[in-house]
């Protein structure tokens, strides 16, 4: 997920959060300073943060590969700080500002699996620059 700051990134997690199973979503926050924070629901969420990193070089001490490879649900915020650790196959979530009180959305699936599951939830794939 990506998006200035300010524009909403944490909010739509919430949101996942809820769709996840997460009982209270009230208390899920940016972990800037954490970096990970893990949600328990239906299927885990893994929310990591990546705003305070200033190079790629730093992501690869977390384990990320751990979470993107595991079960559950890993939304990353900033993720076009890391470009070459993420993998091939991920759904791209861009958010910008239309407006003081808008935003607008962009949802990309990438790769076969992302890219039929967006359809199947009736959200039409777009290309994105990454």
């Amino acid at each position: 997920m990506v998006g200035e700051l300010g524009t909403g990134k944490t909010q739509f997690i919430k949101g996942l959060a809820a769709g996840a199973g997460v009982r209270d979503t009230r208390y899920i926050s940016s972990p800037s300073f954490t970096l990970i924070n893990e949600y328990t629901g239906k299927m885990p969420l893994y929310h990591i943060d990546l705003f305070r990193l200033r190079e790629e070089k730093e992501a690869e001490e977390l384990g990320l590969e751990e979470y993107l490879g595991g079960e559950g649900i890993t939304a990353i915020e900033w993720a076009d700080r890391i470009p070459s650790l993420l993998p091939r196959e991920l759904i791209w979530i861009q958010i910008r500002y239309t407006g003081k009180q808008t935003r607008s959305i962009e949802i990309v699936g990438k790769g076969k699996h992302y890219e039929k599951l967006l359809k199947e939830f009736g959200i039409r794939s777009a290309e994105c620059g990454m």
